[in-house]
Order: C-alpha cells, then sequence, then structure tokens
C-alpha cells in the first residue's frame, strides 16, 4: 500500500471510530433509564462506521432501530401451519408471546431466520452437501430461551444434524473482498464436532478448496487449529481449516472462553484478519488475533464465495452443537471502534438466563444428580460407558475422570417445553437423557418431536421431601426412577417392575448436586 492509500485509510478508520464512539455513548445513556430497544442498533453503528449490514439474523431482536419486519418462522407439528414472529415494536425484542400461543400444545421448529437487511438473505433448511444428507434439521423453536432486558425471547439451539443455509445471497463478499461478522452465542454450548459456524461459504456445499470459507466457529476440536486451554476457542473456519491465528494448529494468544453469553467476531480483507470476542453481558472486546492471511497456501489471497451457513460447515458437516442467537455480516472490513460499539449495544440489550428453570436447574448449569434412597445416597446417575443405559453409581473423589464426566450433565431448557428440563451429557455432548420403552438411555437428539418429548422432564418438589423429583413430559404419570440400579421413568404402583411402590418416593427423588466434572 502507498503512503497516500495508508493516510486515506487512517483517516477513515479515524473518522469510523469517532462516529462509531459517539453511537457507543449514546447507546450507554440511552439504556441506562429505560428497557426499551435503543434508538441505535448493530447495523446502524455498523452503517455509520462505512461498513454496513448485508446480512443480519436474530430470533430474539431486531438489528436495525427501524426495523418491523419478521425475525423468524416456525412450524408446528400438529398440523404443520407456520408463523412468522416479529418484533413487539420497531427496534425492539421478539414477540416471543406470539410464538408460544401458536405452539401451545404442540412442538415448533424453525424454519426461517428472515435477513433483516433487506437483502433477501434468509436462512433455511440445509441442503445435503459433500460430507452429509440432507436436508438438515431444524432447530426446536423452544429449547434455548432467553430474556433480553426481562423480554422473553428464544435462540437457535443446534443439536447435532442440525442446520442452515442460503446458497443465493446478494451483496456477500465473494474473492478476497473485505467483510466482517459477529454472533451472540451460548458460551456453554458447543461439542467437537465439525462445524459450528456462522458466516461465508461455499455456494455448492462441497469443499472447493483453501480459502473458500470465512466464518466464525465456535467450539473445542483441535482436528485443525486450536487455542490455550482445553476449549472452547472462537476460531476461523476457512476451510480445510480452523484457524486461531497465523499458525495452522495452536496458536496460545487465542484463549478458552466460556461465557454463558458470547459475542464472537471475525473479520478478513486482503492478508489481512481478526479474531475478536468478549462477554456479551458486560465489558469489552479482546483482539486474539490480528494479523497476516494464514501461512499455509491457499488462503492469501482468499476465494470466499458468498453462501451463507449457520450451524454447519461449508460442505455440510453436521456434528456440531451450539446455539445462535444474533449475527450479522458486513460489506468492508469494520474497525475496531465499530465493533467495540457494536459491542457495547450488545451489552445494552441485556441478555440473560431465562425465567423458566431457575436456581440449580437454571438451562446452562452443570449439575449432578444424587440418589436419596438409604441404600444409595452416594450414587449419582451416569450413562455407562459399556452401553447405552442410564444407571446410578457410586462417584467420589478417587473415581475416575471419565467417571466424573459420566455423572455430569449440563441443564438445558426442556427440549419440548422450556419451562422444564432437558439433560445434556457433559462429556458426550449433543447426546442427552431420554426415555424408550420407559428406559432411561443417552442418545444423540435427532431434531423429531418425540425424541424432543423423550428427553424433556418437569421439576417438582422432591417426592420425600428432600430435592426435586422430575416428571416425564410425555407420560405425566411418571417419574426418573432408579430400580435395581438401572434408570426408569416410572409411575406409583402399576404392572411393571419399575413401577413397585415399594420406596416410591425416595427412589424418585434426586438431589442437584455440585458437578463431578
Amino acid at each position: 500500500m502507498s503512503i497516500s492509500g495508508w493516510a486515506r485509510r487512517t483517516r477513515r478508520t479515524l473518522l469510523a471510530a469517532g462516529a462509531a464512539l459517539s453511537l457507543a455513548a449514546g447507546i450507554l445513556v440511552g439504556t441506562a433509564t429505560t428497557s426499551t430497544a435503543a434508538t441505535q442498533q448493530p447495523c446502524d453503528i455498523y452503517a455509520a462506521g462505512n461498513t454496513p449490514c448485508v446480512a443480519a439474523h436474530s430470533t430474539t431482536r431486531a438489528l436495525y432501530a427501524a426495523y418491523n419486519g419478521s425475525l423468524y418462522q416456525v412450524r408446528r407439528a400438529s398440523d404443520n401451519t407456520t408463523k412468522d414472529i416479529g418484533v413487539l415494536s420497531a427496534g425492539g425484542y421478539a414477540n416471543a408471546a406470539a410464538q408460544d400461543s401458536f405452539c401451545a400444545g404442540t412442538t415448533c421448529v424453525i424454519t426461517v431466520v428472515y435477513d433483516q437487511s433487506g437483502r433477501g438473505n434468509n436462512l433455511t433448511q440445509a441442503p445435503a452437501g459433500g460430507a452429509a444428507g440432507g436436508p438438515d434439521n431444524l432447530a426446536s423453536a423452544t429449547a434455548a430461551p432467553t430474556t433480553l432486558n426481562g423480554h422473553e425471547a428464544y435462540g437457535v439451539y443446534v443439536a447435532a444434524g442440525t442446520g442452515y443455509r442460503n446458497d443465493h445471497t446478494s451483496g456477500i463478499a465473494t474473492g478476497d473482498q473485505a467483510e466482517g461478522m459477529y454472533a451472540v452465542l451460548d458460551g456453554t454450548h458447543y461439542n467437537g464436532g465439525c462445524c459450528f459456524d456462522y458466516g461465508n461459504a461455499e455456494t455448492s456445499n462441497n469443499d472447493t478448496g483453501n480459502g473458500h470459507m470465512e466464518a466464525i466457529y465456535f467450539g473445542n476440536i483441535k482436528v485443525w487449529g486450536y487455542g490455550s486451554g482445553n476449549g472452547p476457542w472462537v476460531m476461523a473456519d476457512l476451510e480445510n481449516g480452523l484457524f486461531s491465528g497465523a499458525n495452522q494448529g495452536l496458536n496460545a494468544n487465542d484463549p478458552t472462553v466460556n461465557d454463558r453469553y458470547l459475542t464472537a467476531m471475525v473479520k478478513g480483507e486482503p492478508n489481512q484478519w481478526a479474531i475478536r470476542a468478549g462477554n456479551a453481558q458486560s465489558g469489552g472486546l479482546s483482539t486474539f488475533y490480528s494479523g497476516a492471511r494464514p501461512n499455509v497456501s491457499g488462503y492469501n489471497p482468499m476465494h470466499k464465495e458468498g453462501a451463507i451457513i449457520l450451524g454447519i460447515g461449508g460442505d455440510n458437516s453436521k456434528g456440531s452443537a451450539g446455539t445462535f442467537y444474533e449475527g450479522v455480516m458486513t460489506s468492508g472490513y469494520p474497525s475496531d471502534a465499530t465493533e467495540n460499539a457494536v459491542q457495547a449495544n450488545v451489552n445494552a440489550a441485556g441478555y440473560a438466563s431465562s425465567s423458566g428453570a431457575t436456581g440449580p436447574l437454571a438451562p446452562g448449569s452443570r449439575i449432578s444428580l444424587r440418589a436419596t434412597t438409604a441404600c444409595c445416597t452416594s450414587d449419582y446417575i451416569r450413562h455407562d460407558d459399556a452401553d447405552s443405559q442410564v444407571v446410578i453409581s457410586a462417584v467420589d473423589s478417587a473415581s475416575t475422570a471419565a467417571l466424573k464426566g459420566d455423572a455430569t450433565w449440563i441443564v438445558r431448557a426442556g427440549l419440548a417445553d422450556s419451562s422444564c428440563v432437558s439433560f445434556e451429557s457433559a462429556n458426550d455432548s449433543g447426546q442427552y437423557l431420554r426415555h424408550s420403552n420407559f428406559q432411561l438411555y443417552l442418545a444423540a437428539g435427532d431434531g423429531s418431536s418425540l425424541f424432543a418429548q423423550d428427553a424433556t422432564f418437569c421439576p417438582q418438589s422432591g417426592h420425600n421431601g428432600q430435592g426435586y423429583s422430575f416428571q416425564s413430559d410425555n407420560y405425566p404419570g411418571k417419574y426418573l426412577r432408579h430400580y435395581d440400579y438401572i434408570g426408569y421413568i416410572a409411575s406409583d404402583g402399576g404392572s411393571n417392575a419399575w413401577d413397585s411402590a415399594t420406596s416410591w418416593s425416595d427412589d424418585t427423588s434426586w438431589l442437584v448436586a455440585a458437578p463431578w466434572a
């Protein structure tokens, strides 16, 4: 770049910084005394920084102050009817009550996440690709409840096999063109599968080579690249490589991050790219990498194709897990100051856990469940590595790391009813406690209504006065029970051996304990 070019670019950056910082100040002042929508939203901030949004996706709120359209569409299982879910007011929060009313008594999936930019870059069910068949599963509409300044909303809960895509976009960067993107994610929901992405991908649904993608990745896979600690990490999926810096493999400056709500950013332009991230609830952004393109052939120049993906890799690799609340893609390389202003806006949005289940059973909590029957007070619900059964067995400080992990669960909002809970394995992400023929198993979510109901349990006060009892969502008279050390859902008396009335109250009462892993 020439000296004059450098000067022009520096002046543009400074002007953008001033505009963005002014916007940030206005946002912070405006939200100090009110919980209503801000007068500037993320895409207004990007536009002021001369890097306008060309795609804007959210199921929780408007990303433009003037936006008054639909955020997403849901389809209910009872009659396959669809409904668009909009905002409560222009620039405001999602009308979650409209979804709740429409989906009452049945289950719903998210069929479309609308693009608020006006370019029509909507996300719909991903088709088959080179790595996996399709169409992909659609996300449960109730599995990721949240609040924004006290307003109920729902995110996009991606279990393995779930994915959204648009291969025919408008305005998305191609080739080596500059772009930026951010996403607000659940930093506690991730796995080591490929690949929980949001961003720019191939239009053919196939791996077409190095540098043909530029997307935000979040998870703890280490096959292509990784950061410090055990993960998860915010990285960039550039195709045939998840990069955490200039090098292929370890880049120690990319730290493990697991904030309950996480802002993740990736941006790129000719021979320059960056990763930034921060706690979406409070505080600023940290820059984990900013510099030249990876020192591997094929990434300089880039060969971006301009499709948009959510929850999958560019070739439809769909073994990943994660939760998405909002995100955008821009035309042009945003300044740090513009991104800082966007982060201030995200902070002001007031993301917080839903009020459905609280305390030790709040979504995102890691727990272990201890039996209360006199015989078994050192025993915990765990999955059995020898098979897919769920059992109870003794766990203590001397137990192996594998056993401790098997006895640890992550609480999720109920897959079939967000006021209840589902239990995801802490060391087998994407696999849940579910019943089948009344016995408990560990199984991977398949996106079906039946699975969601089988894996949903509604907490009540413990039948013996201790802890909690967990009622089956689709068999209301049956509760999580241990019988002969095996897990079941059981009624108080019945034709099955595990329905025995003996010790039923004790066997169906569980203490929520500190997680073993």
